[in-house]
């Protein structure tokens, strides 16, 4: 099932045309810098506040500052808010895997309120092969614009999205897993990035603040990542998903392919008691019109138990495609799973903010 329906090739294509043609400055150095250089900026309404901080009365999880070392980020794309998405190779020390990684903060992660605050993080998974290029860091699926939209209305936090590759290659589907004798991407999507994230930009410690999201083939990685590894994410958005592993690239490999099957990791969850630190959030959404359906309420209805808590959103008309899934993400998945993270936490005494000027350290 991880061959991507044609509605999700044209979003692939369209992704990669904005990466090539529709936006200003692209190529030219940037940098995610803090909000400091905009602290003393003339005077403007400040960024929208976030979604009020999930807990009531728990301890806010503690703020990881930028660790180093930078990354050296080129424009990808622009906003129409003025907001970058932008673009570096990461060379992963742990899976020992070389890919691009793009990235793009909210207008909050610069606000001088927030400059001491954490943000949530979301890794966005594209469908189908994901190399070379992830097709979230286009503008023309709004993903960004949605996500910033819709923390002014009180449905999403504001979340740093980070969209990396998905695959090594054009040819083969290696599940985000590692694969003996293989390149290591699920070392690569579950540590190297994340430790990328945190030399880069102001995060949470704790699992509150990390989240996927992702689509067919994407989807079946941000599903799985959550389920292995509940100790380090909490929630995902898993859209149109493959629930087991199916690459070719596990013949001989049984035991590895069954350690990374989302239905027996969410069984082998399901069966732990329940409780707040290892509570995971799975998001479910499929378009009315895809094949899937019925696979994704089999998973929801038999693995929700203890920790293994689920959303299903059917999404009216919808098909296998990336719209169809930004859709659902405003139709209720983005709250329900912002509900349950950490939102950033602004200063008590709030400071004007206005965004730097266009090249200044600040700007995304």
């Amino acid at each position: 099932m991880k061959r991507p329906a044609q509605a999700l090739i044209a979003a692939v294509a369209l992704g990669s045309l904005t990466a090539v043609t529709g936006c200003s400055g692209e190529g030219e150095p940037m940098t995610f810098d803090g909000p400091s250089a905009a602290a003393s900026a003339p005077g403007r309404a400040p960024a929208p506040a976030p979604a009020t901080p999930r807990g009531g009365g728990k301890a806010v999880p503690r703020t990881l500052m930028p660790a180093g070392p930078k990354a050296e980020f080129t424009t990808a794309n622009t906003l129409p808010d003025g907001t970058r998405i932008g673009v570096t190779t990461l060379r992963g020390a742990k899976s020992g895997f070389t890919g691009k990684v793009w990235v793009w903060a909210p207008p909050q992660y610069f606000d001088p309120r927030y400059a001491a605050s954490g943000f949530p993080v979301l890794i966005a998974l594209p469908g189908g092969n994901g190399y070379p290029n992830n097709y979230w860091m286009g503008t023309d699926l709004k993903l960004q614009s949605s996500i910033s939209e819709w923390s002014k209305e009180g449905k999403s936090l504001p979340f740093v999205v980070v969209m990396p590759v998905l695959n090594p290659d054009k040819e083969h589907y290696y599940d985000g897993s590692d694969i003996p004798g293989r390149p290591r991407m699920g070392t690569w999507m579950t540590e190297d990035v994340p430790d990328f994230v945190r030399a880069n930009f102001r995060t949470f410690a704790s699992r509150d603040g990390w989240a996927f999201m992702g689509s067919s083939s994407g989807g079946f990685v941000g599903l799985k990542s959550v389920l292995k590894h509940p100790d380090r994410f909490k929630a995902v958005i898993a859209s149109g998903p493959d629930t087991v592993p199916d690459s070719p690239l596990w013949a001989g490999h049984e035991k590895e392919r069954r350690a990374n099957d989302p239905e027996r990791l969410a069984a082998a969850l399901g069966a732990k008691p329940d409780s707040e630190d290892r509570a995971v959030y799975l998001a479910f959404q499929v378009g009315s019109r895809e094949t899937g359906v019925a696979n994704v309420r089999s998973f929801v209805g038999k693995y929700t138990k203890g920790p293994v808590k689920t959303r299903l959103q059917v999404i009216p008309d919808g098909e296998h495609n990336a719209r169809t899934y930004v859709k659902g993400m405003g139709d209720g998945s983005i709250q329900w799973i912002s509900e349950h993270m950490q939102a950033p936490v602004p200063a008590s005494a709030p400071q004007a903010f206005s965004p730097p000027a266009r090249g200044t350290a600040a700007r995304p």
